[in-house]
């Protein structure tokens, strides 16, 4: 059974019974520029709903969207900011291992979301599809290697969105993936309202930076460095956070609202981090992952090999087996301590650039997302990378901040955002505020920030939409945010069992080789399809022509099912007991 471009998702959630609901769009279509639009945010016709929540007198709903308030002038403020290969290894998300001070009094301020999960667990895919609303077999892009405008259509971007609206739209950092994915430009000039800012010395990442124990330079895994000795001084993360507080500098006098997309690079590796940090997280106290061995009935298909993290001359050195290893237990436990000392490190960063978002007493106008591309796996199904559909590597944190509705505005004077130093042993882990746990997709990010924003939330895409610019793959969540108390609505609470989030993976052949974990698009023989519900993980592993994007349901390489309950490190894969009817009592849900 060949299915074309756009279907082999939508044939999986037929297996679900899930639907979804068409959307009205009511798009004006620019004369000069031929782009859709919608009304300037700061013309009488808008309708924000979000600085006259204290006075909801006036109460309308577009269709499928949030409840907004006619009669407002003012429109927020935006602030979007994403991290690279985050796990949810933070405190809000219950790791109390990891020191995130910073990160979780966000969370306590916010709505976060505790199963979202990404569509493609690999940087650029993950980041245009969420970044255009569109799942990857829209985008078309499974590698690092085309520009969806150019290699499938013209899909206007979230932040393109709300720059045709009338926001001033700034991006620093890894917003989007730099290079070929993103035109060479970021997407400039559709996305931005000035080109995009890069930080100097984001050159020397994976150059010959780490001081060894021999005392020489080398490209390492591991790179904990002294600030005085690395180029220029400082780290890209550090300049994107100054960039960032200068614009918003900029900002706070502005007549227009800005949207501004904020992209740190930690824990990508290398793990290149002020050497400080590896103080917080002591070698000794380093646990190794729950389930460090590939596991028995994983399907060899199903692996990555991890061959970057091989190209590291630290790692290099250890001289491992291709592809399964394993990495020696005492490195495992350097991996571990560093990728955390790399999140306490960003941690840092966001900290002081919502600190200084309250000092500019932008806080309270301000909508605050945060999240991730996807996330990492950290010695898991004896794996050290993404490239994979295991939940470590798709599920990612999200969180909302939206003032005056997921937490109360603030007393005069009163900071909502302080500085917090990780190293100050008397800070106190701080609980999130409100969470959902329903299973939801980075592709909704759009809907939902549009949403918040007051601005009309793009209809559903139509299947294939190729030819439809502005529309979206995912559901918006919008309804969370409608009551200050979930318990008290029980509008809702969905069925969970109705509830699904798809994720896929390219491979190049049934058994892990050295372009296994990123194949480019004319070497992907075979895609992996899988769905997360509630219950369990299950996936798919079948045929996959790269010239005309056709996924083969007919031809199954190999199947993947894991119970979440019995099963929740997804160890045990049951698809071959569940073909004739035999699986062991002990895994039944």
């Amino acid at each position: 059974m060949l299915l074309p471009p756009g279907w082999p998702l939508l044939w999986l959630g037929l297996v679900l019974g899930s639907s979804c609901a068409n959307l009205e769009s009511a798009a004006q279509v620019n004369s000069t520029t031929g782009l859709k639009s919608w009304p300037n945010p700061k013309s009488a016709t808008h309708t924000s709903g979000f600085l006259c929540i204290l006075a909801p007198s006036v109460v309308t709903h577009i269709p499928g969207g949030f409840p907004l308030w006619l009669g407002c002038q003012d429109a927020p403020n935006v602030l979007l900011i994403i991290v690279d290969d985050l796990r949810p290894s933070l405190g809000c998300y219950g790791d109390k291992a990891v020191k995130s001070p910073n990160i979780d009094q966000l969370a306590s301020h916010s709505l976060l979301f505790q199963n979202a999960f990404a569509q493609q667990a690999v940087c650029a895919p993950s980041r245009v599809s969420f970044l255009t609303g569109r799942r990857p077999d829209t985008t078309r892009l499974y590698d690092f290697n085309s520009y969806w405008r150019v290699h499938s259509g013209n899909f206007s971007t979230l932040p393109q969105y709300f720059k045709e609206n009338g926001y001033v739209t700034l991006s620093v950092g890894k917003v989007f993936h730099p290079g070929i994915s993103s035109n060479h430009t970021d997407d400039s000039p559709y996305s931005w309202s000035f080109p995009p800012y890069h930080p100097s010395s984001e050159k020397y990442e994976n150059t010959k930076t780490c001081r060894g124990q021999d005392g020489e330079l080398h490209a390492n895994l591991i790179c904990p460095v002294d600030m005085a000795d690395v180029p220029e001084g400082t780290l890209p993360d550090k300049q994107s956070t100054e960039e960032a507080i200068r614009l918003l500098e900029k900002m706070k006098t502005s007549a227009s609202p800005f949207f501004l997309a904020v992209g740190y690079h930690k824990p990508h590796i290398p793990f290149r981090y002020p050497k400080e940090f590896q103080k917080l997280y002591p070698l000794e106290n380093i646990t190794l992952a729950p389930d460090p061995e590939v596991p028995d009935g994983l399907p060899a298909v199903a692996y990555n090999p991890w061959m970057d993290i091989r190209q590291r001359e630290d790692v290099q050195a250890l001289n491992i087996s291709i592809p399964y290893g394993p990495i020696p237990v005492d490195f495992q436990r350097k991996i571990r301590q560093s990728y955390f000392a790399s999140v306490s490190y960003l941690d840092t960063q966001v900290g002081r650039l919502l600190s200084a978002l309250d000092d500019l007493q932008l806080a309270n106008s301000t909508i605050i997302a945060f999240t991730s591309d996807h996330g990492w796996a950290l010695g898991e199904h004896g794996e050290w990378a993404k490239y994979s559909n295991f939940d470590v590597t798709t599920r990612v944190p999200l969180m909302f901040y939206v003032p005056g509705r997921t937490t109360s505005f603030p007393e005069a004077g009163e900071m909502l955002f302080p500085y917090l130093d990780p190293f100050d042993s008397a800070s106190q882990l701080m609980e999130p505020g409100r969470q959902a746990t329903d299973l939801v997709e980075l592709v909704s990010l759009f809907p939902t920030l549009t949403g918040l924003a007051g601005l009309h939330v793009p209809p559903q895409c139509p299947v294939p939409s190729f030819d439809v610019e502005l529309c979206r793959e995912g559901e918006d969540l919008l309804k969370h945010f409608r009551s200050r108390d979930l318990e008290e609505d029980p509008v809702l609470h969905d069925n969970p069992r109705e509830l699904v989030a798809y994720s896929q993976y390219p491979r190049p052949a049934d058994s892990p080789q050295w372009n296994s974990d990123k194949p480019s698009l004319k070497d992907i023989k075979i895609m992996g399809y899988s769905i997360r519900t509630i219950d369990y993980r299950y996936t798919v592993w079948v045929g996959f022509d790269p010239d005309e994007f056709l996924a083969n349901f007919s031809d199954i390489h190999a199947g993947e099912l894991y119970f979440v309950d019995s099963d929740p490190l997804q160890d045990h894969n049951i698809y071959n007991y569940s073909q004739h009817g035999e699986i062991p009592p002990s895994l039944m849900p």
